[in-house]
């Protein structure tokens, strides 16, 4: 761990030094620090500082829209993508009226807009957790489903799929993270393709 401190702490000088030169500046204060390890038994986390000043560590941080924890399990992400999407189901469930409502085709469009989205954005990331952890969005995705559809709460999620024209989530976020390595291997100077 201490080699491992120093080459982080020598990047870090490194990285300050160049913003120095090019007229940028790192705030110790507003930079975060999370220590990714799977392993249980207890070890200590890295020291790493910011001129003189230490890099505090967190357990959980938020890069570019996705919560990445210190295990790499992406539960707070997905907690936190399911409580948007319900949020976001109001909207359906209001422009679903049987009386005034919207159509099912413009239901579909306002939930993919929505909520599809957000759940796709990230989705090569998160992808990687558990299947049981994945599975807690589904629950989101069925019930607006079964909004758009104007499906009892009984009827089968197969049958759900088939009238919406939807994939289910797994099989959504493989066809995702395949078009996405499709696409980085037509680019040939892809970091991804080494």
């Amino acid at each position: 761990m201490n080699m491992i401190e120093r080459q982080l702490q020598n990047a870090v000088n490194k990285l300050v030094a160049w913003c120095d030169k090019n007229g940028h500046t790192i705030s110790a204060e507003k930079s975060r620090c999370v220590h990714f390890c799977r392993k249980r038994n207890i070890h200590l986390d890295p020291n790493i500082q910011i001129r003189n000043a230490p890099i505090p560590v967190v357990n959980e941080i938020r890069f570019l829209g996705v919560i990445f924890d210190r295990k790499l399990a992406f539960l707070p992400h997905i907690l936190h993508l399911r409580k948007k999407c319900e949020r976001s189901l109001n909207i359906l469930k209001d422009l679903s009226r049987t009386t005034w409502g919207a159509d099912r085709t413009s239901l579909l469009r306002i939930y993919q807009a929505v909520i599809l989205s957000s759940i796709d954005y990230g989705c090569m990331v998160y992808g990687s957790s558990r299947p049981t952890v994945l599975r807690r969005l589904d629950t989101s995705h069925h019930s607006a489903l079964r909004i758009c559809s104007g499906a009892f709460r009984t009827s089968p999620v197969e049958s759900l799929y088939v009238i919406c024209h939807q994939l289910p989530l797994h099989l959504r976020r493989q066809k995702i993270s395949a078009l996405y390595i499709f696409r980085a291997q037509s680019v040939p100077k892809h970091p991804i393709n080494q």
